[in-house]
C-alpha cells in the first residue's frame, strides 16, 4: 500500500482512476528521487480552500491547490488541498477533460513536495514542463 491517501473535507470526488493515480503518484516521487512518508490529498470546496488560503497564506484568492510540506526527517510528509470546483472550472477554460485537469493539479502538488517552485516565470515554465513530461509518462491526455 502506497503512503498517499485521498480525503475529503466538504467535497467528494468522482474519479474511476484513484488507485491508478496513487501508483502514477508514487513513481513521480520515485523518479524524481524523493521518499515518501505520508502524502494526504484533500478535496474540498472553493470556500474550505479560500478560508485556508487566508488564515495560513494571508492571500484572499481562490486557488485551486494548496500544498503544505510538513517533513522533519525520514520522508516527505505533505498535505494537499484541492479544490474540485476549481479544478471543474479550470478543465473548462483550458479546454480539457476533467479528468486531465485533476491529474496535472494532484502532480502539480506532489512536484511542489518535490522542491519546485512556482513564483517566477521560469519555475512556472520548469513546473509546467514537469507537469506535461508526468502527464505524458503516465499515458494522460494533454
Amino acid at each position: 500500500m502506497t503512503p498517499i491517501f485521498f480525503n475529503y473535507a466538504d467535497a467528494t470526488l468522482y474519479y474511476k482512476g484513484k488507485t491508478r493515480l496513487k501508483t502514477d503518484l508514487f513513481n513521480l516521487f520515485r523518479q524524481e528521487g524523493v521518499y515518501i512518508a505520508r502524502i494526504d490529498y484533500v478535496f474540498c470546496s472553493d470556500e474550505y480552500l479560500l478560508q485556508l488560503n487566508q488564515r495560513h497564506l494571508q492571500h484572499n484568492t481562490l486557488t485551486d491547490i494548496i500544498t503544505f510540506d510538513l517533513s522533519e526527517r525520514g520522508g516527505v510528509v505533505g498535505e494537499i488541498y484541492i479544490s474540485v470546483e476549481r479544478v471543474k472550472e479550470n478543465a473548462t477554460i483550458h479546454k480539457t477533460s476533467f479528468e486531465n485537469e485533476l491529474q496535472r493539479v494532484v502532480y502539480h502538488g506532489a512536484l511542489h513536495l518535490c522542491g519546485y517552485k512556482d513564483k517566477t516565470p521560469n519555475q512556472k515554465a520548469a513546473m509546467r514542463a514537469k507537469e506535461d513530461k508526468y502527464l505524458k509518462m503516465f499515458h494522460v491526455e494533454h
